[in-house]
């Protein structure tokens, strides 16, 4: 049997934690540069507010209606997300963490064991642990995990679990899921379902597998024997190491300036390589771009982009900084107002399988011990208390975060004080 857990209306739920007085009031969270929202609480839905409405649309109808607006702190979630995972963890030998908000529970060895009062003891734990409230679908596939959960989010959203074991309860839940809501089937595969009379799981399992084979490939195949109770899907205890990284982030404001550019590319190019660290990887290649705003029609437009070719694999941060730096040189025209910029690491191989180059001249050994201290204090003390120069400390081009709530958990200075 296997459990997914869902950490219900996550970001929304992040930002009550630490603000019982809006717990029964309508929260949305915007995206980046607070242009729109992309987490609503069921209270905001209610009200009708719509996924993805840009939020100077819908300021005076907030206001109204008492909606709490926040700007996204992924710091905060990140955290909160950590101190999830970590107490789910304390339920299982297995756990594969599936998203910042969603994880997979081995419970195959739970013989005998009352699954709906041990996920509801989950429930109970989480929410006490940390404060935010989760669904607990339960099944013998992960697809069927993944229906059984929002089978609890729509139907016993107050009891918020759902565990399916026979085959009557498999049935059960088959013919009450639309197949636009089956795990993996995309808008395409949908329609093409449709066009056949399928309108359901249980219309899905019936189908002949050589044609679900042919018209939906293997991936449709076992996706037909996980509705069948027939585990086809992998468990992924720890994500494979990522192929390409890319962190890339629009501008506060426009930006015209090849200074202020430079220290966002420094920045995203720092992030880069802190990811690399962490996967135990290096990359072979540095491409940096920098965009205009193609909304804005009377303004020229330029979109360049450029590759830097590494003479040895790194992930040192002033390597993979440095060659960043040389590639906004080349790309860089003035005259421009600039929207976004952004820095690629491609050609990404591991640590160990990294290619030296017989004429480098770079002490590799000093670079990696320098950057296991940084990682280190920055680890300690917060993100960026030791920085490279060419980072800078300007402000304008960092997102627009005017509603921003604080780092409870990861800022000293935002840390709750109790007072008796």
């Amino acid at each position: 049997m296997i459990a997914l857990v869902d950490c219900n209306n996550f970001y929304a739920s992040c930002e009550r934690v630490f603000k019982p007085s809006i717990k029964r009031l309508p929260v949305v969270v915007l995206s980046n540069n607070d242009g729109c929202v992309i987490a609503r609480s069921d209270e905001a839905k209610e009200l009708g507010i719509k996924m993805g409405a840009p939020v100077f649309q819908i300021e005076k109808f907030c206001e109204k209606h008492q909606v709490q607006v926040f700007s996204s702190n992924y710091t905060l979630y990140g955290s909160l997300s950590n101190r999830v995972m970590k107490t789910l963890a304390g339920f299982t030998p297995n756990i594969e963490v599936y998203s910042i908000d969603e994880a997979f529970l081995d419970m195959a060895n739970f013989l005998g064991k009352d699954l709906v009062a041990y996920s509801v003891q989950i429930k109970k734990t989480v929410q006490q642990h940390v404060g935010i409230p989760v669904s607990i679908g339960v099944a013998p596939t992960k697809t069927l995990a993944k229906m059984a959960n929002r089978f609890a989010k729509k139907t016993k959203k107050q009891f918020g679990v759902h565990v399916v074991q026979t085959a009557a309860e498999i049935e059960e839940l088959l013919t009450k899921t639309e197949i636009g809501n089956v795990w993996g089937i995309g808008a395409q595969h949908q329609k093409k379902l449709l066009s056949y009379g399928v309108k359901t799981a249980a219309d899905f399992v019936q189908l002949n597998e050589e044609w679900v084979r042919k018209n939906l490939t293997v991936v449709g195949q076992r996706m037909q024997h996980e509705l069948k109770g027939i585990p086809s899907i992998a468990w992924d205890e720890s994500p494979p190491p990522k192929k390409v990284i890319c962190t890339s982030r629009s501008f506060g404001q426009l930006l015209t300036q090849k200074e202020d550019i430079a220290q966002a590319v420094a920045n995203h190019a720092n992030k880069c390589a802190a990811k690399l660290r962490r996967q135990k990887s290096c990359a072979a290649i540095v491409q940096v771009f920098i965009h205009t705003n193609n909304f804005r029609t009377q303004d020229k437009q330029y979109y360049p982009s450029v590759n830097m070719q590494l003479p040895v694999a790194t992930n040192s941060s002033s390597e993979i900084i440095g060659y960043a730096m040389k590639g906004l040189d080349l790309i860089f025209k003035a005259g421009y107002n600039y929207k976004k910029a952004g820095v690629i690491v491609l050609d990404i191989v591991p640590e160990s399988q990294v290619q030296f180059g017989l004429f480098d001249t770079v002490d590799r050994a000093k670079h990696k011990k320098i950057m296991e201290q940084y990682d280190q204090i920055n680890a300690l003390y917060g993100d960026d208390l030791v920085r490279f120069a060419a980072q800078g400390f300007s402000k304008r081009w960092r997102l627009k975060q005017e509603r921003l709530s604080p780092c409870y958990t990861t800022r000293l200075s935002d840390v709750y004080v109790v007072k008796h």
